[in-house]
């Protein structure tokens, strides 16, 4: 039972940690919410923003001037959560791999192994946690900032909404969180 509850974590923190890392990456976090008159979708991401035109489907990114540049704070805070998320989700990898019943590293001292499941477990926990809130301060800044314009009736021609890689941020944390709630509280 303990090794199908390890490998079960195992690929559960696998495909969360890669869901967490391509939230990272990709760079729709916001999407205009617009009807759908519009000819162009716009989306801004953690390291970009991009424009497909609806007609013919050609994209076209700016990136960002710089990582050091000033940016908004929703963008700041929301890089150094996920970063650290997907640092220690992956250090969480690495250390459950080694803790794994069907791995031989360590096979003759079973204590130590488990104790590398609990310890990757406590690290996903923690980059769980810090991924979500990442995911969840974003869209909430998201969300104030859209409330603000309208109780203020500025209307600037495009207003945003969540957008796919917000969504997959939190789906990955919340993975994560699965993950190591089985490692730390059901692997005896």
């Amino acid at each position: 039972m303990s090794t199908a509850l390890q490998m079960t974590a195992f690929g559960l923190a696998l495909l969360s940690t890669f869901i967490l890392l391509l939230a990272t990456c990709t760079d729709c976090w916001m999407v205009n919410a617009d009807d759908s008159l519009e000819v162009s979708h716009k989306c801004r991401g953690l390291w970009r923003e991009c424009v497909t035109n609806m007609q013919d489907g050609v994209r076209t990114c700016d990136q960002y001037d710089s990582i050091l540049a000033d940016h908004p704070v929703k963008i700041v805070v929301t890089r150094t959560l996920m970063i650290t998320a997907d640092l220690l989700a992956g250090l969480a990898l690495a250390t459950l791999v080694l803790g794994l019943n069907c791995i031989k590293f360590l096979k003759e001292d079973p204590c130590v192994k488990l104790k590398m499941c609990y310890g990757a477990g406590a690290i996903l926990g923690v980059g769980s946690i810090l991924g979500l809130v990442g995911s969840v301060w974003y869209a909430v800044d998201v969300y104030v900032e859209r409330v603000m314009l309208v109780s203020h009736n500025i209307f600037l021609g495009v207003h945003y909404d969540f957008g796919w890689s917000c969504w997959l941020g939190m789906a990955g944390s919340t993975g994560c969180f699965v993950a190591s709630v089985l490692l730390t509280c059901c692997l005896y």
